[in-house]
């Protein structure tokens, strides 16, 4: 799969560990950012990204910051993005299997490698269920997205 990473200083050193994990599974990752420990703001990084979701360039999407949360406001921005902060694989499986949320968001000061690993997993491999009410609920949201222009 072709995944954008990106991640702010918060997110930076959770990142460096989920590309290695993520390469060594054979994904394919554009990684947006940032490459250092300096201070950063997370909008800078999260849009590209999830914009490259958007355009179909990457297939799906994981930005970190320190909770998930501002990542996740950014890309939730982006016309076509479902970004779903999850701190957990029941909300990770959730958010593909109901949702088809298309961009993780994790934090790196709330997750440690350990469970940020499991939740990437069971996220990337859960296929969205596609149930009459889901795909019904997800065509409100496109409706509500395409008014709001």
């Amino acid at each position: 799969m072709h995944i954008a990473i990106a991640s702010d200083h918060a997110g930076y050193d959770l990142k460096k560990e989920l590309v290695r994990f993520l390469e060594e599974k054979g994904h394919t990752l554009h990684d947006f950012g940032t490459h250092g420990p300096a201070s950063v703001d997370y909008p800078d990084y999260a849009r590209p990204a999830a914009q490259a979701v958007a355009r179909g360039e990457c297939q799906r999407g994981i930005l970190i910051c320190g909770t998930g949360l501002g990542m996740s406001y950014v890309a939730n921005k982006v016309k076509g993005i479902r970004a779903a902060a999850c701190q957990g694989c029941y909300s990770a499986r959730r958010s593909r299997l109901d949702n088809d949320a298309n961009v993780l968001c994790l934090g790196g000061r709330v997750l440690g490698v350990g469970l940020a690993r499991e939740i990437v997993e069971v996220w990337l491999s859960t296929k969205f269920s596609a149930q009459a009410r889901h795909q019904r609920r997800i065509k409100k949201i496109e409706a509500f997205e395409a008014e709001c222009g």
